[in-house]
């Protein structure tokens, strides 16, 4: 089969974290024997932001990290019946500009013979609800939503003719244990700034510890304040930008644990939704600590895969822990690593997605083995 992707982009992952999904989701259509092609559009503010930062060094980068991704810059202009004339599955992701959004939808009623479905990997359906109201979405055949929570939401609002949960998952091609790697950090976060989402949740779960511990720790992110640098640098962690997400496993690999702070809103509001680091970090079999969220959806073994730490002082007793017991390390790497291998992985998303198709109606061509 075909299958088109209209993200906000395939080539950044510069405070985009749609992209890590994607990039493992086409991988794996492609080893299947699938043609998979992702179209961006020129003014992205992800690869902008990225390619004004860093140079077109990273675009270069990242054909070189994933050579076997198409993807396709399209601008006003473009000739989207065309881009989508022998799809067999057409993918909109949720940051898609809403006319698109519905000149998609006008194809596929207008005679378009592909499975059209909607993306969404975000907090807007709860934190600005009348963003994707204005969306039309009459004209799709189901929405792809990144938890169960999300999923809900969706059908209370009637947005959507079928909608089901489609969790993010870990390419755990990329997304694995360097063993070989020696281990000169005691911490390593990955994370962006998040808008203001997630600050205090960085002093408390993140920088107090640190400095309380006196640990060796970096960060490394996009969009941190000059302020929130320096409160880092007062702490004695090591700021460092940004980081392709084709390196993180290596930066893992490096460091002796991790941690992850979700951002409020899907705290509050969206239950069940840990976002991809998590399952990322595991698959690299690197031990976690992660503030608050609820898995409500029984995605992982909390205590077991990672722990929880609920308070700034747990978060301290939790690294501490870990550090100085390296049979709790090496008891939560193997299962969270467990846990991914058996139920996280983007093989097991592209498993559900062309389940999905098949009760559509769609039947896959024979797969070729990976």
């Amino acid at each position: 089969m075909k299958f088109v992707f209209y993200t906000h982009s395939l080539i950044s992952d510069w405070n985009h974290g749609n992209a890590h999904f994607l990039r493992g989701v086409m991988r794996d259509l492609v080893s299947r024997g699938h043609e998979a092609v992702a179209l961006e559009p020129a003014d992205s503010w992800s690869r902008c932001s990225l390619v004004a930062e860093r140079g077109g060094a990273a675009i270069t980068d990242f054909h070189r990290a994933f050579p076997e991704l198409r993807t396709k810059i399209y601008t006003g202009a473009c000739d989207h019946e065309a881009e989508t004339g022998d799809a067999d599955v057409v993918v909109v992701h949720e940051w898609t500009d809403p006319a698109l959004v519905a000149r998609i939808g006008r194809i596929r009623r207008d005679g378009g013979r592909f499975v059209l479905a909607f993306h969404d990997t975000h907090h807007r359906a709860v934190s600005r609800g009348s963003e994707l109201a204005s969306l039309d979405l009459g004209d799709y055949d189901l929405v792809l939503a990144f938890g169960e929570t999300l999923r809900q939401r969706y059908l209370r609002a009637g947005w959507g003719r079928q909608v089901v949960t489609w969790h993010e998952a870990a390419d755990d091609r990329l997304f694995r244990p360097l063993p070989e790697v020696e281990r000169t950090n005691d911490l390593l976060w990955v994370g962006n700034w998040g808008d203001g989402e997630r600050s205090d949740e960085i002093m408390t779960y993140l920088v107090g510890p640190v400095r309380q511990l006196g640990i060796r720790a970096a960060v490394r992110g996009v969009r941190y304040p000059a302020e929130a640098i320096e409160l880092l640098r007062d702490a004695g962690i090591d700021y460092g930008g940004w980081i392709a997400n084709a390196d993180v496993p290596r930066a893992f690999a490096g460091s002796r644990l991790t941690v992850h702070i979700p951002r409020r809103p899907y705290v509050q509001a969206l239950a069940g939704i840990p976002t991809i680091r998590v399952f990322e970090a595991l698959a690299c079999g690197i031990p976690l600590v992660s503030a608050p969220w609820q898995d409500s959806e029984g995605l992982f073994r909390p205590g077991q895969d990672f722990l929880f730490a609920r308070s700034e002082g747990e978060m301290t007793q939790h690294l501490r822990a870990i550090l100085s017991d390296p049979a709790l390390a090496a008891a939560l790497s193997a299962s969270g690593l467990e846990t991914i291998r058996a139920r996280h992985t983007c093989r097991h998303r592209v498993d559900e997605l062309l389940s999905i198709l098949a009760g559509l109606g769609r039947t896959p061509l024979r797969e070729t083995a990976a």
